[in-house]
């Protein structure tokens, strides 16, 4: 049989990406190419009264300089430049008008035969302003702070349900409490791959119509697809989106990013192909993690049952769109409580649009609330884990009390505890030491995703040589996407893995939504499963009909799909191959194509979450006060997984971002200027090397029949969402001081 979901196959995709075969959006050529290159806003408020391009025109080679002033007509109404991902309020226009709204704001396209004579020339472009005040500071703005506007695309970032009971005075009647104010720094996703659209353009019907190609990077060829044409009015048909690899996203793809606009109008306007790659200090200028600030007060009895919860939350929006998160929600559906009031807010500021960040308002509320949960049990003298389990939730509150389709937390806790050592811990601050000057801190936290499935499309092809190709025009971001679906086309039509191929990134390819949001294994998955299952229908009635067929007689209950090949159960021996069955077909590929959609009816019934338990040791160099995470288990309870080796690398994945956000990560903005001062990777840190120890992660077995047709529950932010909070918790252990604000540096522990 063959049995490869569960198995821990290398990736597909390896040989490709190590030898350098894999190309990225920007690594496409095609004769005839010029070359983009944009420039920024040098305000954050303001209008531009005066572009002058004269300098950079005169330059030989230099075909074009795209401003507002000369920019080609494009669609008039909001709905045409709003993409799957979009929130409320009016999209960003690229070149829209002479209005500047945030500091890196793209007001030009210089376009040249080559890509250092379009650097060169923009640097010719002068540029007068009116500057107007600009205001960036959140916490300096907290009183001003609104409720939210709701989008459609909103439905999967649900607003805070109605307060219940009385949470302020259960709080003041509470024999322990605790309060305690939150900050969560800006954020920037930097992927190693910067983001860069190349537009093949190509004239057809008397050169009066054009056909483009576009290599984008995005994580959702699609969704670009839309974008392109809804704003440019061109035929799905005549817009082609390529994105066979992606060079890390972390949800900075999952929106069209104005590289794109930029390339495929100077490519519509000078009937070019056109390359448009951003540098690295423009990655700064489309998208974030929010600054956030909460606020967080708890209630308990003495016997360390959870009697009042509050958990609010401002963060920061741009002043065109109402971007949001789900940050206090998970508060609730965590901790059972009578008396909880869970409350989110918005600040609009002159800043671009927030951005979907790994796990994003996931890893910032549960910061606050798994902080706040820690520091209420040193005040109850009450272990952790041992108050976890005590406030354990069986039931959503948040959602109408419904189940959860499973859940074992339970053994997260309980696993987890034991891998780590937890019982090796002295809960008394300051007590535990290693060598030197060195504080020993032990922490946890639990962390909690949604577990969601979407609609999905792929094509099944069995080829004259017996091979099968499945297709589906999702992402692979780095996840594995392209290994563990061949897994479940090959164990699901009885193949061996060598035999199957899986490509994506295409729009020619069946349709799928964007890659995030830990949906992708369940929602394609679900849809690789289903269209297999129907080739594998055509191919038995096919082998059927075959003159002389030992399958003649045979319903599909009675048969097997193995080793290529059909069997009947009851005797292996008896058996037609793929490669016959194709024959049958006069040597013809025979080919499904499938549609899968979430039993909702069902699914609406529960509550559907991803679970973790994050362990976390750090040394505190007593005199430095530099930080070091010297080990960590994550404990996931994600669901059936599909491909242990790369559902490790995912959690191990998170679980360095968890490190980075807790101590380094953290986009510095001068307020002055509106602008962010440590856009590149020498001052922006991320974790290296040699920030990285000794990080073990965990499976619990998880049997779940609701979420989706395989059970699996997706793993990319679950590893990462506990992470911080933990840090947290073991640098207070070891120290003895709480930090509430993100990144912890050595200097807030001064």
């Amino acid at each position: 049989m063959n049995n490869v979901i569960g198995k821990p196959i290398t990736r597909v995709d390896g040989p490709e990406k190590v030898t350098g075969k894999a190309k990225y959006a920007a690594e496409f050529n095609v004769p005839d190419l010029t070359y983009g290159y944009v420039v920024s806003s040098g305000i954050a408020k303001g209008k531009i009264t005066h572009i002058d391009t004269t300098e950079a025109l005169a330059l030989a080679g230099v075909l074009q300089v795209f401003t507002h002033e000369n920019r080609p007509h494009t669609a008039w109404f909001d709905i045409s430049y709003k993409d799957q991902d979009a929130p409320a309020g009016s999209p960003f226009r690229p070149l829209h008008n002479a209005d500047v709204t945030y500091s890196g704001q793209p007001i030009a396209l210089v376009v040249a035969e080559t890509f250092e004579l379009a650097r060169y020339a923009a640097s010719l472009v002068k540029v007068v302003y009116d500057a107007k005040p600009s205001h960036t500071d959140l916490e300096a703005h907290l009183s001003e702070a609104r409720d939210p506007q709701w989008a459609p695309t909103n439905f999967l970032k649900p607003l805070p349900p109605k307060p219940r009971g009385d949470s302020k005075q259960a709080f003041l009647d509470a024999p322990v409490q605790m309060a305690a104010h939150y900050v969560h720094g800006v954020q920037h996703h930097n992927p190693l791959e910067m983001f860069a659209t190349m537009v093949q353009y190509e004239s057809y019907g008397n050169e009066d119509k054009a056909r483009l190609t576009i290599y984008d990077k995005t994580q959702g060829a699609p969704n670009s697809q839309l974008y392109v044409t809804q704003i440019f009015g061109m035929s799905s048909s005549d817009v082609r989106v390529v994105s066979p690899y992606v060079g890390g996203g972390f949800g900075s793809g999952l929106r069209p990013q104005y590289q794109l606009f930029l390339a495929v109008m100077a490519a519509r306007e000078l009937k070019r192909s056109v390359r448009l790659t951003l540098t690295r200090q423009q990655m700064w200028t489309f998208g974030h993690r929010p600054a956030t600030v909460q606020t967080v007060a708890l209630g308990a009895s003495s016997e360390g049952k959870l009697t009042a919860l509050n958990h609010k939350a401002i963060a920061a929006t741009s002043q065109f769109e109402d971007y949001t998160e789900t940050v206090v929600n998970w508060s609730n559906v965590l901790y059972p409580c009578d008396d909880v009031t869970l409350e989110y807010k918005l600040k609009s500021l002159d800043i671009y649009s927030p951005l979907d960040m790994r796990a994003p308002g996931g890893v910032t509320g549960d910061h606050a609330i798994e902080s706040a949960i820690d520091e209420l049990c040193y005040k109850l003298g009450m272990d952790p884990v041992e108050f976890r389990l005590k406030n354990y939730s069986e039931i959503d509150q948040t959602d109408k009390d419904k189940p959860f389709s499973s859940k074992e937390l339970r053994e997260c806790f309980r696993q987890g505890a034991e891998r780590f050592g937890w019982d090796k811990r002295n809960p008394t601050p300051r007590s535990m030491r290693g060598e030197g000057h060195n504080l020993i801190g032990y922490g946890m936290a639990t962390g909690i995703w949604d577990a969601s499935q979407m609609p999905a499309r792929a094509e099944a092809v069995l080829t004259v040589n017996g091979k099968l190709r499945v297709s589906s025009a999702t992402a692979d971001i780095g996840t594995g996407t392209y290994t563990i679906m061949a897994q479940i086309a090959a164990e699901t039509m009885g193949m061996p893995i060598e035999d199957v191929i899986f490509r994506l990134g295409d729009t020619d390819m069946p349709l799928a939504p964007i890659q995030g949001g830990s949906w992708t294994a369940s929602t394609v998955g679900s849809a690789v499963k289903t269209v297999c299952d129907d080739l594998k229908k055509t191919l038995f009635k096919t082998a059927r009909k075959m003159a002389g067929s030992p399958l003649a007689k045979a319903k599909l209950e009675d048969v097997l799909f193995d080793d290529g090949s059909i069997k009947l159960k009851n005797d292996p021996s008896v058996a037609v191959s793929f490669i016959d069955i194709v024959g049958q077909n006069g040597g013809r590929a025979i080919s499904e194509t499938s549609t899968s959609l979430p039993d909702m009816l069902n699914q609406k019934k529960y509550s559907r979450h991803t679970h973790s338990a994050a362990f976390v040791e750090v040394q505190v160099d007593e005199e430095l006060n530099t930080i070091k995470v010297t080990r960590a288990v994550s404990a996931i309870a994600g669901g059936r997984i599909l491909n242990p080796r790369t559902a490790r690398s995912q959690i191990i994945g998170g679980m360095v971002w968890g490190i980075g956000s807790a101590l380094q990560e953290d986009s510095a903005m001068d307020h002055r200027y509106g602008r962010f001062m440590n856009h590149n990777l020498a001052e922006y840190h991320v974790p290296v090397f040699a920030d990285i120890h000794d990080l073990d992660v965990l499976f619990v077995e998880e049997h779940d029949e609701i979420v989706n047709p395989l059970g699996v529950k997706g793993l990319g932010e679950i590893g990462l969402v506990a992470m911080p909070a933990a840090i947290a918790n073991a640098v207070f252990h070891a120290t003895g001081k709480r930090v509430y604000d993100l990144p912890i540096q050595l200097d807030r522990l001064l």
